[in-house]
């Protein structure tokens, strides 16, 4: 093949070097965009004294209003039992007896920390409701809508189990995890936009947004599980129910699942088993909050 004066062979585009600098400068962009959004958004917990992400442009209106509607499109669609029910008025005496427990558990937490206590909770409208279905599930929204499902009272047995999970459902909300979710989902989609813009396929987009998965995201998830174990065990201890409940809760959860749960690096909760250890660690605390704060 005869070569043109410039040096070029005939028949061949000429090599566009300029478009792969461009897709590393747009890569480069992207990825310092994502540093920087993830550095300026990130705070401290006072609950848990952690420092977490939590995206400044969402408001406490802006979490209650979707909690709200959230709440709203279940029960439109599962009807829940009347308030007059005598399982209602047992879910609703629990979940009384912890929301009262708040203010105290909430200024403890952050003064073990020594931080102020937050007060975004103050704004809560409390609600909840009974579910009847077979799901062993229970909720507690931002600005504190919850449900409980009828399917937990046979895994639960006993007041005091019930009350366990459903303090753990309210720290979710106390500690704005749903933000902080949001906060993530954010920063995962600046990762996918990087990938796009770099130049990578699907598949090559797809391993690493699995890597970041397994590697940031599942082991962020189970971090939230386990703070709300440890919010959620002194809420229910404060509030003067047995927190030894908690470790045949999720032995009989465990046994529920009949050992079908994945394993916990691709999970978003942590294993029963690694649940129960931690939840035996906290139990000498969880006594000292239930000697100092349960005044029944």
């Amino acid at each position: 093949m005869r070569n043109d004066p410039f040096g070029q062979s005939r028949g061949q585009a000429p090599r566009r070097r300029g478009v792969g600098n461009l897709r590393w400068l747009i890569l480069l962009g992207f990825l310092v965009y994502g540093g920087c959004y993830y550095f300026s958004n990130r705070t401290q917990d006072p609950y848990t004294g952690e420092t977490v992400l939590i995206d400044g442009s969402i408001g406490h209106e802006q979490e209650r209003a979707m909690g709200l509607q959230a709440y709203q499109e279940i029960l439109s669609q599962e009807r829940p039992l009347p308030k007059s029910d005598r399982t209602a008025q047992q879910v609703t005496e629990i979940a009384r007896r912890l929301i009262e427990k708040v203010p105290e558990i909430t200024a403890e937490l952050a003064a073990e920390h020594g931080m102020p206590a937050p007060d975004h909770w103050q704004e809560f409208e409390w609600d909840v409701n009974v579910i009847p279905s077979e799901q062993a599930n229970a909720f507690c929204l931002p600005g504190g809508k919850m449900a409980v499902y009828t399917g937990l009272f046979p895994v639960a047995r006993t007041e005091d189990a019930l009350a366990v999970v459903m303090g753990h459902e309210i720290a979710h909300a106390l500690l704005r995890h749903g933000a902080q979710r949001m906060s993530q989902q954010k920063l995962a989609q600046i990762g996918q936009m990087a990938g796009a813009a770099s130049g990578m396929d699907p598949q090559q987009q797809q391993m690493v947004m699995a890597a970041m998965g397994y590697g940031y995201l599942l082991p962020y998830a189970r971090s939230h599980e386990t703070q709300a174990d440890e919010v959620g065990l002194m809420l229910a201890a404060a509030a003067c129910y047995d927190p030894n409940e908690a470790i045949g809760l999720w032995q009989r959860m465990g046994e529920s699942s009949g050992g079908q749960a994945p394993p916990e690096f691709s999970s978003t909760h942590p294993n029963p088993g690694t649940r129960i250890q931690n939840l035996q660690a906290l139990m000498p605390k969880a006594m000292e909050y239930r000697q100092k704060f349960c005044r029944m």
